[in-house]
C-alpha cells in the first residue's frame, strides 16, 4: 500500500494585498495562465500579506 503525497504549492506570481487593485492582477495573472493550460490559483498568504499564484505540483 502506497501513503498518498501532498501537493507541494510552487509561487507563479506574487501580488502585495496593498494593491490598489487588490486581488485583480493576481486573478488576471492565474486566468491567463489557466487560459494556457496551468492548473493556476490565487490564494492569500497572511504572513506576507501577498496574494499567491500558485500550481500545485505532485512530488516524486
Amino acid at each position: 500500500m502506497s501513503a498518498a503525497v501532498a501537493p507541494a504549492p510552487t509561487v507563479l506570481h506574487r501580488v502585495p494585498a496593498s494593491h490598489p487593485r487588490g486581488s485583480w492582477p493576481a486573478d488576471e495573472f492565474a486566468a491567463a495562465r489557466r487560459a494556457e493550460g496551468v492548473e493556476a490559483e490565487v490564494v492569500m498568504d497572511l504572513r506576507s500579506d501577498d496574494f499567491l499564484v500558485i500550481v500545485r505540483a505532485v512530488r516524486s
